[in-house]
């Protein structure tokens, strides 16, 4: 962490982010820090930091497009990580983040004595995936992929199949391919209303599924169930354990 604290603001609202910059000057008499950069969203943050790295950063909870929560797990995979301080208005939020021990909270309307008390005990973000599940209500909008040194934002809506290849998971769209460290196991749980296993290895989006059929390979040998995705050539097998599967779908 540099001498000098960067910090970064994530707030959908224009007057929450000038309220917060007018504060980190304040602060600034008492704590060497300097303003990193804004956003307005989710995404638009994560770009910037990929780019620009921040030591903290300020995020607030209740955010379209993709809340603070979902932004900060995202942030996570950022190689250092920033820490972050989470800003919301809502006391249930810091209620269970205190609970847990794990996060830091300023409650709004924020005050310039807490927030130089949360700015000088920030240490590099300690925060594990787990955890911050545990915060977020929803299950997330976006898969982050590590791409050529930076991460990108994929879209639930566009992915059409998750499958376990060796230490990876293939997350496939109509468009292209992206590899993941994440675990299927973990990936199934979470998103268990979007997703359905046909295989050991391989998770289909159930919004995209268009057929199921019965197929059997050149040898002639026993015919098995396929299924058939939107916008998509390939058929993916389904296991015989997972037949049951298919016919509740049907």
């Amino acid at each position: 962490m540099s001498t000098t604290l960067r910090v970064f603001i994530v707030d959908d609202e224009t007057l929450a982010r000038e309220r917060l910059k007018e504060l980190l000057n304040d602060c600034a008499a008492e704590l060497p820090l300097s303003l990193a950069g804004e956003a307005a969203n989710g995404r638009d943050a994560l770009e910037s930091l990929t780019v620009t790295p921040a030591d903290v950063v300020l995020v607030d909870i209740r955010m379209p497009q993709m809340d603070g929560i979902e932004l900060a797990r995202h942030l996570a995979h950022l190689s250092p990580p920033p820490a972050v301080i989470f800003t919301t208005a809502y006391d249930s939020y810091a209620i269970q983040a205190f609970d847990l021990h794990v996060v830091d909270y300023l409650l709004k309307p924020i005050r310039r004595t807490r927030l130089l008390e949360a700015l000088q005990r920030v240490r590099p973000n300690q925060l594990t995936d787990a955890q911050l599940r545990q915060l977020q209500r929803e299950p997330r909008q976006h898969l982050s992929i590590h791409e050529r040194g930076k991460i990108v934002l994929v879209p639930l809506d566009e992915v059409l199949y998750l499958r376990a290849e060796q230490k990876y998971v293939t997350v496939r769209t109509s468009a292209q391919e992206y590899l993941s460290e994440e675990s299927l196991t973990a990936l199934e749980q979470e998103f268990a209303a979007r997703f359905v296993r046909i295989h050991r290895n391989c998770l289909v989006a159930k919004a995209a599924i268009v057929a199921f059929e019965r197929a059997s390979d050149d040898a002639g040998s026993e015919s098995h169930w396929v299924v058939s995705l939107t916008g998509l050539a390939e058929r993916l097998a389904i296991s015989r354990r997972q037949h049951s599967v298919v016919r509740e779908l049907i």
